[in-house]
């Protein structure tokens, strides 16, 4: 099991969480990003990859190296929805699990909202990032990890 995370939008403070997490657990976490990563430390648990800048160069980069039972850090539904499909884990930077279930759901709700945005009708995007959303990341993380050394 490998953890695969999208960095370009990944906040800090999470990555933050997941570099803690894959030296208590040792488990191979990588970031991807078309970003110069900036902040990240050496460890035999954590790597990058660079990837060149272009709609979802990440995204694609994950889905082609990702293997069932691999846990994906995203907030990006399509790639999210793919991941489940492949049989592998996503977990939102905001401490959701996604499973066939829910990440079509999400995925439909996005599509409108999008569409909604589009028209003028909606304005906006996602709430602030809070101190809660890196709680339940952190929770739900720990969950996910313990159940895979079981």
């Amino acid at each position: 099991m490998q953890i695969w995370v999208d960095a370009d939008a990944c906040p800090q403070v999470i990555k933050d969480i997941l570099f803690r997490a894959a030296e208590r657990a040792k488990v191979l976490t990588t970031l991807v990003s078309n970003m110069p990563l900036l902040r990240t430390p050496s460890s035999p648990f954590i790597r990058t990859i660079r990837v060149a800048k272009g709609f979802d160069v990440a995204d694609q980069r994950i889905a082609q190296e990702l293997q069932p039972g691999d846990l994906v850090i995203t907030a990006d539904l399509p790639l999210a929805a793919e991941v489940v499909a492949r049989g592998a884990h996503a977990l939102d930077p905001r401490g959701e699990l996604y499973s066939e279930d829910n990440v079509r759901e999400r995925l439909a709700f996005r599509n409108l909202m999008q569409e909604l945005r589009s028209t003028g009708d909606i304005l906006g995007g996602p709430a602030p990032f809070r101190l809660s959303d890196r709680q339940l990341f952190a929770n739900q993380l720990d969950r996910f990890l313990s159940r895979r050394r079981t």
